[in-house]
């Protein structure tokens, strides 16, 4: 099959690989319909975290169900899917407390932007699209699916992880899809103020309609002095560190209200927690990767009643074959998230 390999920083193809096969008989080949690259794809990109030149890249999609094993039982060949990023089996002890994340046999999605991928624990991985039988959803719906397999259920994550609950005063750190995705669940859940951090007018106006209530440009101590104006000195009942950086990290601390939780989902690179803050003002951290089947059954109920429309992040498609422009694009931020297509 045709997928997208790394080589290098700046160096992404779409090559010839091997085609993915059941291994366990608990496996599913997905034909890939939609794809997408994440924000978290620019780090080896960019040469920032460590790559085997070759590898195969890429881990959100959906798609329709080609081949399942021996023992899978519930989800069935033709079947329309979202592919959570990380696979489990439901039934382990932290699939159980919702950590699905952490499962025991943990898999990911290794060929998202491909025409194939390997799912580990279908059974507890995959999610079925009601309706899209053969995999013809409404084309309408299909950036918002892609948005579930890891994106949406990211900024959703970040939300819960901090705590955000009805009447609060949210703060996202970030303005990327993940961070726009945070801004959309924040409000989903019922905060009364959802400030973004953002420099890019684009993705304000996306923060905008996905119910931000405030947008703040400057970052650093500017940034901070701003939140607190916005808050009345008080800063958020809730943050949500969507980016990965220690400065991100940094800015969370400083704007959160003593007893009020950082809820992280940004890769770490380099961060350094502020311990001695942290201690001071009774300022919690939590979060970390994305359980995605955790979250999947009520991300998709709200997707498919018009609730919420996180495909709104995606501001240019492309075809699959043209991948390495996609990542061009975004690493150049001349898009904020890139939808492929065969």
């Amino acid at each position: 099959m045709r997928a997208t390999t790394i080589h290098g920083p700046g160096d992404i193809r779409f090559t010839d690989v091997p085609d993915p096969t059941i291994i366990e008989p608990t496996d599913a080949i997905v034909r890939v319909t939609a794809s997408c690259v994440c924000g978290s794809d620019l780090w080896p990109y960019r040469g920032e975290s460590p790559i085997t030149p070759g590898d195969t890249i890429g881990h959100e999609c959906i798609g329709v169900v080609e081949e399942v094993g021996s023992e899978v039982r519930d989800i069935t060949v033709g079947d329309l899917v979202v592919v959570p990023f990380d696979h489990c089996d439901g039934t382990c002890a932290h699939c159980l407390a919702g950590v699905h994340s952490a499962c025991v046999e943990l898999g990911m999605t290794t060929t998202g932007q491909a025409e194939y991928a390997r799912v580990v624990h279908a059974d507890g991985s995959l999610v079925r699209v009601d309706g899209g039988k053969g995999g013809a959803p409404d084309p309408a719906l299909v950036p918002s699916l892609v948005a579930l397999s890891d994106v949406m259920p990211t900024g959703w994550h970040a939300a819960v992880s901090a705590g955000v609950k009805a009447g609060d005063t949210v703060v996202v750190v970030g303005d990327g899809a993940v961070g726009l995705c945070g801004v959309l669940a924040a409000s989903v859940m019922g905060a009364e103020k959802v400030v973004v951090m953002s420099r890019h007018e684009p993705r304000q106006r996306i923060a905008t309609a996905f119910g931000a209530t405030h947008v703040v440009a400057e970052r650093g101590r500017e940034g901070a002095a701003a939140i607190k104006e916005i808050t009345a000195g008080i800063g958020a009942d809730a943050v949500l560190e969507c980016v990965g950086t220690d400065q991100a990290m940094g800015t969370a601390f400083a704007v959160a209200r003593p007893g009020a939780t950082v809820g992280f989902v940004g890769v770490p690179h380099g961060v350094e927690l502020p311990v001695g803050r942290m201690f001071q003002k009774n300022v919690g951290l939590a979060g970390g990767m994305a359980p995605v089947r955790r979250y999947l059954p009520e991300l998709l109920d709200l997707v498919l009643s018009g609730t919420i429309d996180p495909g709104r992040v995606f501001d240019l498609t492309l075809p699959l074959d043209q991948v390495a422009e996609a990542y061009r694009a975004m690493d150049e931020r001349r898009a904020i998230k890139v939808l492929l297509q065969p």
